[in-house]
């Protein structure tokens, strides 16, 4: 037999997403990034200027940016230009280009004396852990998101993964540059994971006039 909504117990469990704006996380727009980057450069905050700039340059899932290790990104005292890192959630390689912004980004954090003896390239604050966890890079990001005035259901740390890769195929529509960029297998998970279809579908609307 089943139960109406008015016989419903008052105690039955709300939908997780009742009230929440579900599905994928929007990328930063050009002029949020800048914003946000400023703002770290105006803090002095050497590791969130590290920490957001690689976030943009590498596209890497939150589990494998917070695993990253000095050795990854640096020969020596030197940021490599570019590196490869092998996904935790595919096994796949993914290569990713370090800015010239980054990379000055990146020195500057090497020389903050908690970088004197450290494996990994943000070392957790937490002294149980060996690496910021993806819980306190999603804390952080979510700073990041509040001090540009953004919705923080909305964006997340797919954000930071969808940002460039969402640039890059806007200008110049390369599909199959941006699926190696993200390191999918299928190029249909790269239409999915960008939302072209709902994109190109809108533009198009946008540009016909009745």
């Amino acid at each position: 037999m089943s139960t109406s909504p008015a016989e419903a117990p008052l105690n039955a469990p709300h939908p997780w997403n009742k009230g929440r704006l579900v599905g994928q996380k929007r990328p930063l727009d050009a002029k949020h990034v800048w914003s946000i980057r400023i703002r770290l450069e105006l803090a002095d905050d050497r590791r969130g200027l590290a920490l957001f700039n690689l976030a943009i340059d590498s596209k890497l899932r939150a589990c494998d940016l917070v695993a990253l290790k000095v050795n990854d990104v640096f020969v020596g005292r030197q940021v490599r230009q570019r590196t490869t890192v092998v996904q935790r959630k595919t096994g796949r390689p993914v290569q990713f280009e370090i800015t010239d912004v980054t990379r000055t980004a990146l020195e500057g954090w090497l020389q903050h004396p908690s970088m004197s003896s450290t494996e990994y390239l943000f070392p957790s604050r937490v002294r149980s852990a060996l690496h910021l966890s993806t819980r306190q890079y999603a804390r952080i990001v979510d700073t990041w998101i509040a001090s540009v005035g953004l919705d923080l259901s909305a964006y997340g740390t797919h954000s930071m993964r969808r940002t460039k890769a969402a640039q890059i195929y806007r200008k110049t529509g390369n599909l199959r540059a941006v699926q190696l960029l993200l390191g999918h297998a299928k190029l249909e998970s790269t239409v999915r994971y960008l939302g072209i279809e709902v994109d190109d579908a809108l533009k198009i609307a946008e540009s016909i006039e009745l």
